[in-house]
C-alpha cells in the first residue's frame, strides 16, 4: 500500500471512462497513490455509463469493459470499510447532499482526501481535489516519496 490515498467519487470513475485525462492520471500515479471508491460509487458508474452511451447512440459494452479494467488500479471499498463512520459522514454531508455520505465515510475510514467534481464536499472538512488541480496532489506525493 502506498503512503498516499485518494477516494474517488463516481463522477471521476465516469470521467476515467469517457476521456483519457483522468484515466491517464490514474495510470501515471498508481505507484505513489492508492485509489479507492465506495461500492455505491462503482454501482453508480455501472448504472449511468450505459445511459450516457445510449444518449450518444454508442454501445456501452466497451465502456463497461474499460471500467472493469480500472479495478486493476482502483480498489472498491465495501460498506464494511466505511459504515463505522456513517454517522459522522452523514452529519458532515446533511446540509449538502446526504447521498454522498459513503464517499465521506470512506475518506474518514482511510484518513485521506477526496477526488471529485462535486462541490458538495467543499466546506465539509475534507481535503478535496478537482481534476483541474489534482496534479498538485500528485506533485506533492512524488516529492514526499524522495
Amino acid at each position: 500500500m502506498s503512503s498516499h490515498i485518494l477516494v474517488l467519487d463516481a463522477n471521476i470513475l465516469i470521467r476515467a471512462v469517457l476521456g483519457s485525462k483522468v484515466r491517464d492520471l490514474l495510470i501515471a500515479n498508481r505507484e505513489t497513490t492508492d485509489f479507492f471508491t465506495p461500492d455505491v460509487c462503482w454501482a453508480d458508474a455501472v448504472k449511468y455509463l450505459p445511459v450516457i452511451f445510449k444518449k450518444r447512440q454508442l454501445p456501452s459494452n466497451p465502456a463497461l469493459t474499460l471500467l472493469d479494467n480500472l479495478k486493476k488500479i482502483i480498489q472498491i471499498a465495501d460498506e464494511e470499510i466505511y459504515k463505522i463512520n456513517s454517522k459522522e459522514a452523514q452529519k458532515r454531508m446533511k446540509d449538502r447532499d446526504i447521498d454522498d455520505w459513503p464517499i465521506a465515510a470512506t475518506a474518514l475510514a482511510l484518513d485521506c482526501a477526496i477526488w471529485t467534481e462535486d462541490k458538495d464536499f467543499f466546506g465539509s472538512g475534507f481535503s478535496t481535489w478537482t481534476t483541474d488541480k489534482i496534479h498538485i496532489f500528485f506533485e506533492m506525493t512524488s516529492v514526499c516519496k524522495l
